[in-house]
């Protein structure tokens, strides 16, 4: 092989490798950009959905009065649940509604929560995401 021939085989290699190179470091960051816009995708379809299309359509909702610092827990044992509700409320926690699939936040007259904390309700209202603004509840 003369020289020539060997230095454009050197430069050919040298273009391939750098071109393997290159593919293999803009690959996470396709794969990253890829996965953000299918995330982006998923969570914009997800707000459409019949339960989120239609916020302002009011529907009943059926679970138990507690909490979002314990749920359906109640870590202080002393108490009765309904305690152990309003006493995390009183601490900076905010009312739940859980049934059996869904935790939902209250929003709406939290007296009348605080009556019916750790009972069996049915709460009629609107639901926003995660959100149940309660137009009345009621205990069953």
């Amino acid at each position: 092989m003369d020289k020539r021939n060997c230095s454009w085989l050197a430069l050919i290699i040298f273009c391939s490798a750098a071109a393997v190179v290159a593919a293999l470091g803009f690959a996470p960051l396709f794969a990253g950009a890829t996965l953000a816009l299918a995330f982006g995708q998923s969570t914009e379809s997800g707000r459409s959905t019949p339960a989120n299309a239609e916020p302002h359509s009011p529907k009943a909702f059926s679970g138990v009065i507690a909490d979002s610092h314990c749920g359906a827990r109640h870590m202080i044992s002393d108490k009765s649940p309904a305690e152990c509700v309003r006493a995390c409320v009183r601490k900076g926690a905010k009312y739940t509604l859980i049934n059996s699939d869904r935790v939902y936040a209250l929003s709406g007259n939290e007296a009348e929560f605080e009556k019916l904390a750790g009972q069996r309700v049915t709460a009629e209202g609107t639901l926003t995401r995660d959100t149940i603004t309660v137009s009345s509840v009621a205990g069953q």
